[in-house]
């Protein structure tokens, strides 16, 4: 781990705030997310005020982190991936000044790993219309009202309607989903591996490779190599399948209405790689929030803790570090 002295500031600019928090507070690394204003010329400004495109500044969120765990590279990489950056007058339904994408770099060395960030993705051939977010010099970040902090959790309904309403959420999947080719799939998934992951397919209980793994480590999507669960999550809940209580970061699962089989269930796939991984139920141990996330071990890969840094996990030995 990280000591204090190695906290850093980085400062993202990616249309309501509400939606910039979540995606970075998730990471191993990540100290705090505060939502706020920058980048204008009115000193502390309130929301309707920075609304009204009166003041200059954007709505942002600056994050503090720890870069010998999470580096300010992988923070560019997400920020890039919650935001449509060719957009020059705000964010999906969100038009307007305040609303408008930015990096603010706060060191020489943020902004030529930002400008290098931003030519690679230029060059990807990702994005048909040019990158137009701005590298800017960090300002003055004046933090939101109190009711604007942690919003995701404080409305978790509201902002959910409101990600997807927004255009945002179809947005993200459309351009940033990395789901693969079926045939390319079929050669390099076991045929349980693709049944299940891409026909929804039920592995048979107690005969799969991780009912009963108690390895120290994570276990990633079999598609698209995303963390989805840790070994500290783990569980035996007796019913023959991986068990958890959490996911590592929540904004990698999507939890959907399951009415097959003549039940309604609530059915986990993978956001990245849209992958069946199992389902979640309500009868998982209280002290840990009360959730069972009954994943088929074919649609995951394990990574051991030993191997971590090697096959570029690196940042979640942290998680280990905290547990012992």
């Amino acid at each position: 781990m990280g000591t204090q002295e190695n906290q850093q500031l980085a400062t993202f600019a990616g249309g309501c705030f509400w939606c910039m928090v979540s995606p970075f507070e998730e990471q191993p690394g990540i100290i705090s997310v505060v939502s706020g204003y920058t980048g204008g010329h009115t000193e502390n400004p309130t929301y309707e005020e920075v609304c009204s495109d009166t003041t200059g500044h954007y709505e942002a969120v600056q994050i503090t982190y720890d870069p010998d765990v999470f580096p300010y590279e992988k923070l560019l990489t997400l920020f890039w991936q919650q935001i449509d950056p060719t957009d020059p007058g705000g964010q999906f339904y969100d038009r307007g000044d305040s609303y408008r994408t930015a990096i603010f770099y706060h060191t020489e060395q943020q902004k030529e790993r930002a400008e290098a960030s931003k030519q690679e993705l230029a060059e990807s051939g990702r994005f048909q219309k040019p990158i137009v977010t701005p590298i800017l010099p960090a300002s003055t970040f004046y933090p939101a009202e109190t009711y604007h902090q942690d919003y995701h959790k404080k409305n978790p309904a509201h902002y959910q309607r409101y990600r997807k309403g927004s255009g945002r959420e179809d947005f993200i999947k459309q351009h940033w989903s990395n789901k693969p080719d079926k045939n390319e799939l079929k050669k390099r998934l076991t045929p349980i591996q693709y049944e299940v992951t891409q026909n929804d397919a039920t592995e048979p209980p107690f005969q799969n490779p991780y009912w009963d793994h108690k390895e120290e480590g994570i276990y990633v999507d079999i598609v698209s190599g995303k963390p989805l669960f840790t070994s500290l999550d783990k569980f035996d809940s007796n019913c023959g399948w991986p068990s958890f209580t959490k996911p590592i970061q929540q904004s990698e699962v999507e939890e959907k209405k399951d009415f097959s089989h003549f039940m309604v269930r609530t059915e986990v796939r993978s956001k990245s790689a849209d992958s069946h991984l199992g389902h979640v139920f309500n009868d998982g141990p209280q002290d840990k929030g009360g959730l069972r996330y009954c994943i088929n071990s074919a649609a995951l890969r394990f990574v051991p803790k030993s191997d971590l840094e090697k096959e570029g996990y690196g940042e979640y030995l942290s998680l280990f570090e905290k547990s012992e």
